[in-house]
């Protein structure tokens, strides 16, 4: 961030109808001086004798001096893009803003006085008129009530304000913009530059690791969100005492948004992320065969040793499953595990007896491929077509069993056949096969393809 260290001397009276006499520039980058600007100007108007006397400034002198017309374009590429700095800012800035309308130009630049950092920094003078800051401070003035003399003082004064207080020139920065909020480590040149799009965000401690990973439609204002209102108080100051930097990732939609954040989560592990990095407990339908040579089904947690038929979020949900397959495939509910006793015909699943051994296994174990086969159909890999970030491309996402394995970005006007080669490999993790039965429903079929086997 640069300071563009600012003094100006003027006609007098308002912005309106004054005129600029003499600019001083000096720009500060943080740690010294870098360049210096210094001119008189020709106010186009007459010079008040009272303003002689104060500045030593008279008519002759600028007769023959450039205009502000002759010096904008060099004066704007000095301040544009600068944070403004002048002692009693609003008097400099109005003048400059004001000279800069006339030619066609709006000076937006973030603002400080040097006077109101004064009374936070050195607490308790009488006066913060600049001659006596600069006395108490043991400053020397060169040349008093002249730019060049007075804007050297204030790049001392405020030399020494940066380097003894910087977080105070920060936040001062965010209240003078409406972006208070910020965590008192996050430059306000930052903010500036988040976009208003969807996609994915990193917050980065002092050491530049990730802390906490997010989605959001709008990052600039999700960013926001975070350290404003009442919600989670103690997340909220934790974060804000550790942020002091942001990255982000434009994914073009929310589903993509969403899948991207769950695999950033897993990837890294970020220590405030604690909902969604921890495994959700998933439950498999399992098969296998008995001594007596009849398949059998099992619901169990999954874990990383065997692979399910089928995965689901609940026991519940898993249960209804099978009861759905029982009672359409007439299979025996004590071999798929619901009962612990043999069937009986009162009982409300029905059963041709595979329990009691009265029906062979060969004419049960029919029953049993065709419902593992009729699993295997509605687990057909799939291929999703997505916005991209831009006009010119697509996401595209393939999802094998429900879980996301591959994705890119690629330009438009592909043939589809050739997509999945071109997608790159991501670890399968649960969270994206419950985003994708949760935004199923808002895909429009013809962003879908079903894959047929290898």
């Amino acid at each position: 961030m640069e300071f563009a260290i600012v003094d100006i001397e003027t006609t007098g009276g308002a912005p309106k109808y004054g005129g600029i006499t003499e600019i001083a520039v000096l720009i500060h980058d943080g740690e010294q001086i870098i360049r210096e600007y210094e001119t008189l100007l020709n106010p186009e108007q007459a010079i008040p004798t009272y303003i002689t006397g104060l500045t030593g400034i008279d008519n002759f002198m600028v007769r023959h001096q450039p205009t502000f017309s002759d010096i904008q374009d060099e004066l704007w590429e000095l301040l544009n893009d600068k944070v403004f700095v002048a002692h009693n800012v609003s008097f400099d800035f109005g003048f400059i803003r004001e000279a800069f309308l006339k030619v066609g130009k709006e000076l937006k630049s973030p603002k400080l006085c040097t006077v109101r950092l004064s009374r936070k920094v050195f607490p308790g003078m009488k006066s913060y008129s600049l001659g006596r800051l600069c006395e108490s401070q043991k400053i020397p003035i060169e040349a008093r009530h002249r730019a060049m003399g007075d804007a050297r003082a204030t790049a001392i004064l405020f030399d020494r304000m940066i380097k003894s207080n910087y977080q105070l020139i920060n936040q001062s920065l965010k209240k003078n913009t409406g972006e208070a909020f910020l965590p008192p480590n996050f430059p306000h040149s930052k903010f500036k530059e988040i976009p208003d799009s969807c996609g994915v965000y990193y917050m980065l401690d002092e050491r530049g690791k990730v802390i906490y990973v997010g989605k959001a439609i709008n990052i600039r204002e999700r960013f926001k969100n975070h350290f404003s209102g009442q919600v989670l108080p103690k997340l909220k100051s934790k974060l804000k005492s550790e942020v002091f930097d942001l990255r982000w990732e434009l994914t073009g939609t929310e589903f993509m948004a969403l899948l991207y954040e769950a695999l950033e989560i897993k990837r890294l592990w970020p220590k405030y992320n604690s909902a969604l990095k921890l495994p959700k407990q998933l439950y498999g339908l399992f098969h296998y065969v008995d001594n007596s040579g009849y398949g059998r089904f099992q619901i169990s947690k999954i874990t990383k040793l065997f692979k399910p038929l089928e995965s689901f979020f609940s026991m519940e949900e898993a249960n209804l499953f099978l009861k759905t397959g029982i009672i359409t495939y007439g299979l025996c509910p004590k071999l798929c595990g619901l009962r612990k006793v043999n069937c009986s015909s009162e009982d409300e699943l029905p059963c041709e007896g595979a329990c009691d051994f009265s029906e062979e296994p060969k004419y049960y174990n029919q029953r049993v491929a065709e419902f593992m086969h009729k699993i295997k159909d509605s687990q057909q890999e799939i291929l999703i077509k997505l916005d991209g970030r831009t006009d010119s491309e697509y996401a595209y996402c393939l999802f094998e069993q429900g879980m996301l394995s591959k994705f890119a970005y690629l330009e438009e006007g592909l043939i589809s056949a050739a997509i999945p080669a071109l997608l790159e490999p991501v670890p399968q993790v649960p969270e994206t096969y419950y985003l994708l039965r949760q935004y199923i429903h808002q895909i429009s079929s013809d962003q879908i393809l079903v894959l047929e086997p290898s």
